[in-house]
């Protein structure tokens, strides 16, 4: 039997509909509905408008109804499209040395590094990456974001990379939030490998690729693309033998060096993620690709480096999404709404292409077509602020928190804070 449930009056609704995947983004653009209302069925979206006008319907499908009290801005829930919250310690030392004018080599030297992580999360056992995996979660949960990919990586051999997809399963088991799995095995060449870069890959693609097919730990496959990882020349046979396994592609593309790119284009990814050093010529590669271009504020903030070239990227027609990246090394705030804002300072955005970038055109970069927008079929998947203007949402910089979360139209979170929303 079918469950109804009307909840609302929000002050305003803004469903993220009616925009298209790619380009630049007007803040006319966006549809407001005042007073509104959600009429959920089966943890669906059945119905949305004005909560008056639902009342009638709702009442003669004997739906619950919830009354929100007060002022309410209500959003899709928040979708984060990269991150890296599955490892173990710290790289604290790392930023330290960083701020301290240390450059990336002297830090590598020191102990710090990728490497570091790797160290630190082969320690520790698969409930104990779990662990940390489901208080990060919960913690981006509070903040709004209710669908995380969660990338392997620091595990970097058969054994390790399984363990951390296997934490990410068991994770996501016991999460109100939904976790999407990728396999950066392709993060760095190990040092304890004792291979060559195309040697460590066959052996990646031969044995463990067909393991995460068998065990369903993931469908994505990702490579850092750079000077210090992996060229692209080395990359293509294990794009090549993933997308012929049916695996979808992402790329750790252009954050020092280009190349990424070009091979997210050629390889048809879903995703380029970073692009801090992306030059016209790539933003006019992806721009003209079904590519997202994912940017990647939280690690330029955590670097002290450039941010992406978002703007340029929405104006030559791309379709920008924006990620935390939330990981130990380059990237530790992990606040996803903050870093979207300040992009959208420095990269002048409108409200309506950083919300587009947290919600449905992040969807867009995970291949997720249930979520990031509010209308019907989609999961009921939402967020309330305690505002009447959905514009302090961008304005406050991320210091104004959701204090009512619905996940599949289950209330997950309800936080009580002040009218700043501290």
């Amino acid at each position: 039997m079918a469950h109804y449930k009307l909840i609302g009056p929000f002050t305003q609704i803004i469903p993220m509909t009616g925009i298209a995947i790619k380009g630049a983004i007007s803040d006319n653009a966006l549809t407001i509905i005042k007073k509104g209302g959600i009429l959920i069925k089966n943890g669906q979206i059945h119905t949305i408008g004005n909560f008056i006008d639902l009342l009638t319907k709702a009442k003669s499908l004997n739906a619950e109804i919830i009354k929100i009290e007060g002022e309410h801005v209500c959003l899709p829930g928040l979708i984060d499209s990269h991150t890296h919250i599955c490892f173990g310690g710290s790289r604290a030392n790392d930023y330290a040395m960083r701020n301290a004018g240390k450059t990336y080599l002297e830090i590598a030297k020191a102990g710090g590094g990728i490497w570091d992580t790797v160290t630190q999360t082969r320690m520790l056992s698969e409930k104990e990456l779990a662990k940390g995996i489901i208080t990060r979660a919960n913690r981006h949960l509070k903040n709004g974001i209710t669908t995380i990919e969660v990338k392997s990586g620091y595990g970097l051999s058969i054994t390790e990379e399984l363990k951390m997809l296997h934490a990410i399963k068991k994770a996501n088991g016991e999460l109100s939030v939904d976790l999407v799995s990728t396999c950066l095995a392709a993060h760095m060449v190990p040092k304890d490998y004792s291979g060559t870069s195309q040697e460590y890959l066959e052996e990646i693609s031969t044995v463990l690729f067909p393991k995460l097919l068998e065990e369903k730990l993931t469908n994505r496959i990702d490579a850092f693309i750079e000077e210090g990882a992996f060229s692209k020349e080395v990359i293509a046979p294990y794009f090549t033998k993933a997308k012929e396994m049916g695996f979808d592609i992402t790329v750790h593309a252009d954050q020092f060096s280009t190349s990424g790119s070009e091979v997210a284009v050629q390889f048809d990814a879903v995703s380029a993620d970073h692009l801090e050093a992306s030059t016209h010529k790539e933003i006019t590669l992806l721009a003209n690709s079904n590519v997202i271009a994912t940017a990647l504020p939280g690690a330029s903030i955590g670097l002290g480096c450039k941010y992406s070239p978002a703007r340029k990227i929405l104006d030559a027609g791309g379709a920008l999404s924006i990620a935390s990246d939330w990981n130990p090394g380059s990237a530790p705030m992990g606040d996803l709404l903050t870093q979207a804002a300040l992009l959208g300072v420095f990269e002048k955005l409108t409200n309506a292409e950083v919300l587009a970038g947290i919600t449905f055109r992040a969807a867009a970069a995970l291949k997720l077509k249930d979520r990031g927008k509010l209308q019907e079929g989609c999961l009921a998947d939402f967020i309330a602020f305690p505002t009447c203007d959905y514009k302090e949402i961008l304005y406050q910089q991320g210091t104004l928190k959701p204090t009512k979360i619905w996940k599949k139209g289950v209330l997950v979170v309800e936080q009580k804070l002040n009218q700043h929303g501290f």
